[in-house]
C-alpha cells in the first residue's frame, strides 16, 4: 500500500471524524469509575460513535470481537471488553476508532482509576509527553524516524520501556495505512513527511521492560514482567508549515 496524500474534501471528513472520537474520549474521561466492566466501556463507547453517524472500526477488524479496545495495567494494547471491572488504582487505556463517511479517526488515551500509585502517575504523565515530544516532530520534509527518535530519546530519559513490536500507522480510508511510525528511530531515516498525510503516532511505554507477550486470546499484548503499560495516540495531519491534531 502506498501512502496516500489526503485532499480538502478527505481532510474535512477526517477532521470530523477525529473531533467526534475527541468527544467520546470526553465522555469516558467523566464516566470512568470504579466498578464499572470493560464492557460497559464498550457499550457507551460504541452508542456514542453510532449516534454521531459513525461506525466503530475495530469491530470486527480482523476478527476483533468489540468496538474498543480496553488494557488494564500490564495489558498493553488490544484488551478484549468482558465482564472485568475496574478496581481503585488501575490504569486503563482505551483505544477508539471511529470511520466517519469512509475515513477513519483513531486516538488512544489512558486514565486512572480512583487512586493510582505515584509510579502508575509517572508512567501516564512521561508516555503523555513521549506523544507529544514525537507530535513536534511533524511537519513537511521531516522524516518518520524524526518523530520515533524523539519519543525514543524521551522515553530512555525517562528509563521506561519502549515496546517495538507495535507502532504507529498511516490513516484514511484504512484504519491502518502506509506508512508505520515507529516509536523509535534514527533521525533523516524513513519515508519522508509531506502536506496532506494523516498518521497516528502512538507511544506504548512500559514502567519496567519493553518485552511484551501476546495472549492465548490472540489479541491481548501484556508486559512479560506484569509491570503497568501506558497508551496515548493521537491522529494528526502534516499542514503546510507543521501538524494539525485530528483527534
Amino acid at each position: 500500500m502506498a501512502i496516500t496524500i489526503k485532499n480538502e474534501h478527505e481532510i474535512a471528513l477526517m477532521r470530523e471524524s477525529g473531533r467526534l472520537l475527541a468527544l467520546v474520549h470526553e465522555e469516558m474521561r467523566k464516566e470512568l469509575k470504579e466498578g464499572m466492566t470493560t464492557k460497559d466501556i464498550d457499550r457507551i463507547c460504541e452508542t456514542m460513535i453510532r449516534d454521531f453517524g459513525c461506525i466503530p472500526n475495530f469491530l470486527n477488524y480482523q476478527g476483533f470481537p468489540a468496538s474498543v479496545c480496553v488494557s488494564i495495567n500490564d495489558e498493553v494494547v488490544h484488551g478484549i471488553p468482558s465482564n472485568r471491572k475496574l478496581k481503585n488504582g488501575d490504569i486503563v487505556s482505551i483505544d477508539i476508532g471511529a470511520n466517519y463517511k469512509g475515513y477513519h479517526g483513531d486516538s488512544a488515551w489512558s486514565y486512572a482509576v480512583g487512586n493510582i500509585d505515584d509510579d502508575k502517575k509517572y508512567l501516564m504523565e512521561h508516555t503523555k509527553k513521549a506523544l507529544f515530544e514525537g507530535i513536534k516532530e511533524v511537519k513537511p520534509g521531516n522524516h518518520v524516524g524524526d518523530i520515533g527518535y524523539a519519543v525514543e530519546k524521551y522515553a530512555n530519559a525517562h528509563h521506561l520501556g519502549i515496546v517495538r513490536e507495535l507502532v504507529g500507522h498511516g490513516v484514511g480510508n484504512n484504519v491502518h495505512e502506509d506508512p508505520d511510525v515507529p516509536n523509535y528511530g534514527n533521525r533523516h531515516t524513513g519515508p519522508i513527511l509531506k502536506e496532506g498525510m494523516v498518521i497516528a503516532i502512538e507511544p506504548m511505554l512500559n514502567l519496567g521492560s519493553k518485552d511484551v507477550a501476546l495472549l492465548d486470546d490472540d489479541w491481548t499484548v501484556v508486559t512479560k514482567d506484569g509491570k503497568p503499560s501506558c497508551h496515548y495516540e493521537n491522529t494528526v495531519l502534516v499542514t503546510k508549515d507543521g501538524y494539525e491534531i485530528l483527534t
